[in-house]
């Protein structure tokens, strides 16, 4: 079974794509991954679905194995995947719920595996990725013709988690030049990247981050679920409009030499013992 695409949900779209009844389980060389990853058909496309939490939103951020998820993705030859997220904005002007196509990243996480070229596999050179633009050029076109009312960039900061922000963290962030903050998008959208997957995010803002007004609210996760909740049909349209968009013959981003993918597809899976 191979599909060209896949779907990463975030906060809130885990029970989306319920109606997706095939399910692949992919062993890996990073373990399990999130869930077993659903097959369906989105805007007449095969299309792989996987909710980066887990069912029930059960993987706190720095728990979800991105590795296992991007390299099962790419066994099942994946090129492009279409990502929701849920943000806070640092930005006055960006509120809730306004719908952001981003195009830049920065990276505040600390403790999370980050590349599939780390060292640990024999007789392989390593690797540097240039990511200086993140996300796919071709697909960001795609996702932004598909959504025209979203804002068509910004920059997201990703930090640890799970807790939110402090106010001072907040602020430093936006001085550092980011619009948004979440949990997730790293190191996803890096390996991806190395294995030759180009990727493009719907973010949806569900609150104001602790120091972005002056008299923000203070972030709660019931208030961002219950908003990614109400923006959730806008955001599936966006992502089957998204697909819908994506050039036929698209192949994928190849940032690294062209043996960086099947080198890691060749790395010996991790199989559970009964």
């Amino acid at each position: 079974m191979e599909t060209s695409l896949a779907v990463i949900g975030g906060t809130g779209l885990e029970q989306a794509f319920d109606a997706f009844e095939e399910r692949v389980v992919v062993d890996t060389p990073y373990g399990p991954t999130s869930e077993p990853v659903a097959v369906g058909e989105i805007a007449g496309r095969r299309v792989a679905f996987l909710p980066r939490h887990g069912r029930g939103h059960s993987l706190p951020p720095g728990s979800i194995p991105a590795r296992a998820n991007a390299w099962a993705l790419a066994a099942l030859g994946v090129r492009g995947i279409v990502s929701s997220a849920a943000v806070g904005s640092l930005d006055p002007d960006l509120p809730p719920p306004t719908l952001v196509i981003p195009d830049q990243l920065l990276d505040r996480t600390r403790h999370r595996p980050d590349s599939f070229f780390d060292g640990t596999a024999a007789d392989e050179p390593v690797r540097h990725l240039p990511l200086a633009d993140p996300f796919c050029p071709v697909l960001r076109r795609a996702a932004t013709t598909a959504a025209p009312d979203a804002r068509a960039e910004g920059t997201v900061a990703v930090i640890e988690g799970p807790r939110f922000s402090t106010r001072a963290e907040s602020r430093s962030l936006f001085r550092d030049g980011a619009h948004m903050v979440n949990m997730t998008l790293f190191p996803e959208v890096a390996l991806a990247a190395e294995l030759g997957i180009g990727t493009v995010t719907v973010c949806v803002v569900t609150d104001m981050d602790a120091g972005a007004t002056e008299h923000d609210e203070t972030v709660s996760a019931d208030v961002v679920y219950a908003r990614f909740a109400a923006a959730l049909p806008g955001v599936v349209t966006a992502i089957e409009r998204t697909i819908a968009a994506v050039p036929d013959d698209y192949a994928g981003r190849t940032l690294l030499d062209d043996r960086a993918r099947t080198d890691v597809l060749a790395r010996p899976v991790r199989r559970p013992t009964r």
